[in-house]
């Protein structure tokens, strides 16, 4: 497929209408969305990731009363999936998936379990059993959202020399070794409490990270030392307006390519919030809201240009497509009538 082209794929809610994942095509030149179809059916695949050589995806997943992670080959062909296998356990399925550089390793953070799981793969990308599993423990100050772990992300560091975990209901970002093949903690960060840290995105420079919370609806910028592993606190800037009042959930973050912009959505005043980042210390400075185009915006993605931006709203069940103004940050709503149902996550192959 030529370069005006780009593939992706959608994670679901499979309580409505939704069997699964979904594929999509993305035509830069004609600024469309099109050729949606089901490539997957499982339950309530809400996060995806595509390893870096595009040959598997891997998807959470539910199977009756079990949870874990789903293992599919990407026909490089006509980039549909095959199953590979699955790895379940019992309990609640995981709310986020990381996957490391060579596709050796996959994570798995669990909300509801509150806890974090490393599986090791195969030479044909299935999954082997998890190896190593890390339960939290504590809550919050939040009655109704802390009254324990609920681990929302765990990913590689950009070296890949350790993993961090986000666990919002002990507000605590946590830094584990994984050289053994075991996770075993070198530093935790405890940030405000009540802010419910929820996912992280490091700058390109690996030295900064700047995390979403949910629950204050703010950006933490984090100084992170790369030798060590520990966080340290610069800045927390608000990602909705401070007259704002009604129920508002922070949820995806984004940090472009060259580390000139950061983004988040807004599910309740929904709204993508873009930020400037400071070249001198990476603080953040706000350009503007725009409208999400629908009802909680639950996720978004660059294109692999990075020159548009498709977001999708979970309640309202569309994909919404911008366009990035590569200087200014700014962005321009240009379709929000593209109908998927209940769309969570989503992904694109990398170029």
């Amino acid at each position: 497929m030529s370069k005006r082209k780009f593939n992706g794929f959608i994670g679901t809610y499979t309580k409505g209408d939704s069997k699964g994942i979904y594929s999509f095509v993305f035509d830069k030149e004609k600024e469309q969305i099109t050729d949606i179809e089901l490539v997957a059916e499982v339950k309530n695949p809400t996060y995806v990731t595509i390893s870096e050589d595009n040959h598997y995806l891997y998807a959470v997943g539910a199977d009756v009363d079990q949870g874990g992670l789903v293992a599919y080959a990407i026909n490089q062909e006509t980039k549909k999936l095959q199953e590979l296998n699955r790895q379940m356990t019992e309990g609640s399925s995981p709310c986020y998936v990381g996957v490391n550089r060579t596709n050796s390793k996959v994570l798995a953070a669990y909300y509801h379990r509150g806890s974090v799981e490393l599986f090791e793969t195969n030479h044909d990308g299935s999954l082997k059993p998890r190896k190593s599993v890390v339960q939290f423990a504590g809550n919050g100050p939040n009655k109704d959202r802390q009254e324990k772990p609920h681990t929302h992300y765990a990913q590689f560091t950009p070296d890949e020399k350790y993993v961090v975990a986000v666990d919002l209901g002990i507000d605590q970002i946590i830094t584990f070794e994984v050289s053994s093949g075991e996770l075993k903690e070198v530093s935790k960060l405890t940030v405000r409490p009540s802010s419910g840290p929820r996912h992280l995105a490091f700058h390109p420079n690996g030295k900064i990270a700047y995390c979403m919370t949910e629950l204050s609806n703010e950006v933490i910028v984090l100084q992170y030392n790369q030798e060590e592993g520990t966080f340290q606190e610069l800045q927390y800037i608000s990602t909705i307006p401070e007259d704002f009042t009604e129920n508002s959930q922070g949820a995806a973050i984004r940090v472009t390519k060259d580390g000139r912009f950061v983004y988040v959505s807004n599910r309740g005043h929904n709204s993508i919030a873009s930020f400037k980042v400071n070249e001198e210390d990476s603080t953040l400075s706000f350009i503007e809201y725009t409208s999400s185009g629908g009802n909680w915006p639950r996720d978004f993605q660059f294109d692999p240009t990075e020159e548009y931006v498709i977001g999708s709203n979970q309640e309202s069940g569309n994909l919404v497509l911008y366009k990035r103004d590569t200087e200014s940050g700014r962005l321009t709503l240009i379709d929000n009538t593209i109908k998927v149902p209940s769309p969570v996550c989503v992904a694109f192959l990398h170029e």
